[in-house]
């Protein structure tokens, strides 16, 4: 639990992260501080409004910059850096598919220079950064420190600030008399497939003088094998300048626009393998591959010189700080990370660095797998290359390396119209599109929330002259006051649920497109293009992983809580990840009548369930497939897409029919709370279902099995309110005719979504009105039998209510992600109690890092589908 934080949200433009560039300018609050003085920024006066303003551009014309600070220390002894637009628990790296997945942790303080930066199961990544300063050199990323003798002249850099964005994570440092900022970049580009499918991403480092002198800097960087694979086992790896290998030592530069690549891969591959990593604090849980390679680039650009060398970590980082510049050598003895840990270096000297803000040094990182994919289809197992690889991209692996190293001020054009779209449709969706305006007033709160209150009843007035009370002695959160005790519950007083739900949006959309992988089509589709319009040999294939959860390949009730992200940007994504799942069932490899519940057991093996022994969820994913091809059609208005597939569309329509009012004990999507009989919410799923298939044949032109499909789901619905619904009439119950239970009726939210009239505004406004009395601090918990909930479903639900319920979720939402005490990528599922925690009981359940995020989307893709007024 954090303490004593204070939280501004305005929701900012992140330190010119439109732009890609670092707003960069010498600090005059601090330009009296003697140089070379190691540490100017460890005062808390460094987070002074002054010093924020003049680095945030904002978006809202708020008043005061967007951030959360605390006065705590970090492992270095350094005070907090400044967040905005909040302290995500985990801040995206490189982060482009499920196997260039780099993070920083928050947790306990931590920092990108307290702590290594992890894989998203917590395995630490060895990336180390350090700025030398007129000979004094400060470590901005990672703690390879550590493993250093002392040196009087190597300390860590101070934290300033940390922002993020939907395609940006910067970091700026105090390094002496210089600034340092470090941009993390992963283009947000969904409507680009080429650009997509490249699972690599950027970084930038740029250096200005703060105190108006001129000093000589010079910038080192590294990678370990710790990337490729955990555990450990031997390795073997390359350097080549554009694309040639350098085979001998003491190489020199020819062009300052030469591309130097290390590549780093096992030396034992297998081919669609996976290796468990090792969290030291958790049982093995991450998966990496065990073949493929990590590329790591850079030029020379403008530093003066560039150099590289491969070496034993210790050795190598020592002699740096010595003074002696790489020596342009490839270390030719190949092993594993943990024997005398080899590292793969870059040194730019960019020599004197005054006033203006250095050029910045540009790398690329990332692991790439040729082929991509195993997937069965009706030509048999093929191995399925990435998209990139296709000749309408780029082709070979070194083509497609130097095209995005060239590629970044496009990519920053690109990412930048999907932040402007991002922003505008909030605003859209929030009643201001033509303006810049904070549609709720109050830009931050104006309270410090976890001051200790003794156990006492605090009471305030929020934004609106609503009065609440609050007690940190209880799990209750903030409360409409009724007779001196609190009854329903209110939103977070102060914050601005618009700026809440940038933040949320924001931080998710770099995971939710890291679950993905673009193939080339298999023989089965080429061969049938001329036949198919949802999967022909011109469009990819897309394969998603569950991640941190199981493995599995494109698990259908995955990738429906995903489905408003893709509704929002690029309907067609969601297309391609579906074809290969119709195209397995399609051509008869699975026996059953229901949808699958998944394409493979395991990631990256696409070879479905010939026995039909999947996970069994029949009338959950027969529901999904249906619901997700008429959102398809909706959004995209390609009825050819209905008509390919209104065969087996018809099919697991007979199966609801058949069985989703009654639903026997089975599993729905949240299978970890286990098997239920008569779920309320899976029943209504199944009759939304129905109805969208009642549009989807009458957009087909079989009027007469639509007007069998309405007349059912109709029927269906008036029998089901009979029994899902509390006799108090308050509330629908988890289960048929379980009194006084309840849970989440997310699976309304299509039906509102699509303009489905099958769900009347009347149990939409009985659940509304229902959900804050039994919210808790972190929000409203999934059902009645535990405390825990999943974010993507509470913005499910969140959409289908009134402004002030669905404000109480989505300002819970955000307020939980700024004060977790989780250390791993943006969870979905957590408790709304405690600490917000992972939930523990019977069973540690952990969810890092899945792209089921794109739930969050909810309220955007009805922007999408002009059904959000």
């Amino acid at each position: 639990m954090v303490t004593s934080i204070t939280l501004l949200w305005s929701i900012g433009a992140l330190v010119g992260s439109v732009h890609g560039q670092s707003t960069l300018t010498a600090n005059p609050e601090h330009s009296a501080i003697p140089s070379p003085y190691p540490n100017p920024y460890q005062y808390p006066e460094h987070h002074n409004n002054s010093w924020l303003q003049k680095h945030n551009e904002t978006w809202f014309n708020a008043s005061e910059p967007n951030s959360l600070w605390s006065n705590a220390t970090d492992a270095n002894g350094n005070y907090e850096a400044a967040y905005y637009p909040g302290r995500a628990p985990a801040i995206p790296l490189a982060v482009r598919s499920p196997y260039t997945s780099a993070w920083a942790s928050t947790a306990n303080n931590g920092s990108l220079n307290s702590q290594f930066p992890i894989f998203w199961d917590g395995s630490a990544l060895g990336w180390e950064g350090i700025v030398t300063v007129d000979g004094i050199s400060y470590e901005w990323m990672g703690i390879g420190s550590r493993s250093l003798p002392q040196l009087q002249t190597f300390i860590p850099a101070a934290p300033i600030s940390t922002s993020y964005d939907s395609s940006y994570s910067n970091f700026s440092f105090a390094a002496g008399p210089i600034e340092l900022i470090a941009s993390f970049f992963s283009p947000m580009t969904p409507q680009d497939l080429c650009r997509t499918s490249i699972p690599l991403s950027y970084l930038s480092v740029s250096v200005i003088s703060r105190d108006g002198g001129s000093h000589n800097v010079s910038l080192y960087t590294d990678v370990n094998g710790a990337w490729v694979t955990q555990p450990a086992a031997p390795l073997t790896w390359k350097m080549y300048e554009s694309g040639n290998p350098v085979n001998g030592s003491n190489a020199t530069s020819s062009s300052t626009e030469d591309l130097y690549t290390w590549i780093i891969q096992l030396q034992d591959q297998y081919e669609f393998g996976e290796n468990y990593g090792q969290d030291a604090n958790r049982a093995a849980q991450g998966v990496f591959p065990q073949w493929g390679n990590l590329t790591w680039s850079s030029t020379q650009g403008s530093a003066q010189s560039i150099n590289f060398q491969s070496g034993y970590s210790v050795n190598q980082r020592f002699y740096y700080l010595l003074g002696q510049s790489l020596g342009n050598i490839v270390d030719d003895a190949f092993r594993s990370y943990t024997e005398q840990d080899p590292v793969f270096a870059f040194e730019h000297v960019l020599g004197e660095v005054g006033e203006m803000p250095t050029d910045p040094v540009v790398f690329t990182i990332g692991n790439v797998e040729q082929p991509a994919i195993r997937f069965l289809s009706s030509v048999g197992i093929e191995s399925l290359d990435p998209w990139w690889s296709t000749p309408s991209c780029y082709g070979d692996l070194f083509s497609m390396i130097q095209f995005h190293y060239n590629d970044l001020p496009q990519a920053r054009i690109l990412a930048a119209q999907f932040e402007a779209k991002l922003k505008n449709d909030i605003n859209v969706y929030y009643g201001n599109p033509d303006n810049n305006t904070v549609v709720n007033g109050a830009s931050y709160p104006s309270t410090s929330w976890y001051d200790d209150t003794d156990g006492q009843n605090v009471a305030g007035t929020d934004q609106f002259g609503n009065q609440y009370i609050y007690n940190s002695d209880n799990a209750y959160g903030w409360l409409e006051p009724s007779d001196g005790c609190g009854s329903d519950g209110v939103a977070v007083p102060d914050m601005s649920e618009q700026q809440s739900y940038y933040a949320i949006t924001a931080l998710a959309a770099r995971q939710i497109t890291a679950g993905f992988v673009l193939t080339n089509n298999s023989r089965s589709v080429t061969s049938a293009c001329s036949q198919t319009s949802s999967a022909n040999a011109s469009e990819p294939l897309a394969f998603q992983k569950e991640i941190s959860s199981n493995g599995n390949m494109n698990t259908v009730d995955v990738i429906y809580p995903a489905m408003p992200f893709f509704l929002w940007i690029n309907p067609n994504f969601l297309r391609y990840v579906l074809a290969p799942l119709y195209i397995n069932q399609e051509t008869n490899f699975y026996p059953n009548m229901y949808s699958m519940h998944d394409l493979g057991s395991h990631y990256p093996n696409a070879t479905g369930h010939v026995e039909g022994d999947d996970e069994y969820m029949p009338v959950e994913e027969s529901g999904n497939m249906i619901i997700m091809a008429y959102a398809i059609y909706r959004l995209g208005n390609t009825v050819s897409y209905l008509q390919e597939h209104y065969a087996i569309l018809q099919q697991w329509a007979q199966y609801l029919v058949e069985y989703s009012l009654i639903p026997v004990v089975q599993l729905s999507t949240d299978d970890f709370a286990g098997q239920l009989a008569n779920q309320t919410n899976l029943a209504i799923k199944g009759i939304v279902g129905l109805a969208a298939m009642a549009e989807i044949s009458n957009a087909v032109g079989d009027t007469a099995q639509a007007q069998n499909y309405s007349i059912t789901a109709q029927e269906y619905y008036n029998n089901w309110t009979e029994f899902a619904i509390d006799p108090s009439g308050r509330h629908t119950v988890l289960a048929y005719q379980w009194r006084s239970s309840w849970g989440l009726l997310y699976n309304t939210y299509p039906a509102r979504l699509l303009n489905l009239s099958i769900i009347p505004d009347s149990l939409f406004q009985m659940q509304s009105d229902f959900y804050p009395s039994v919210s808790q601090l972190w929000g409203v918990p999934l059902d009645s039998r535990h405390y825990w909930t999943k974010s993507d479903w509470e913005m499910w639900t969140a959409a289908t209510c009134q402004p002030a319920t669905r404000r109480l979720f989505v300002d819970a939402l955000a307020y939980w992600l700024n004060t977790t005490s989780s250390d791993r990528p943006f969870t979905d599922l957590y408790q709304t109690v405690h600490e917000g925690e992972p939930p523990e009981s019977p069973d540690q359940i952990e969810f890092f890092a899945r792209p089921v995020q794109g739930g969050l989307y909810s309220l955007l893709a009805m922007v999408a589908a002009g059904t959000y007024a």
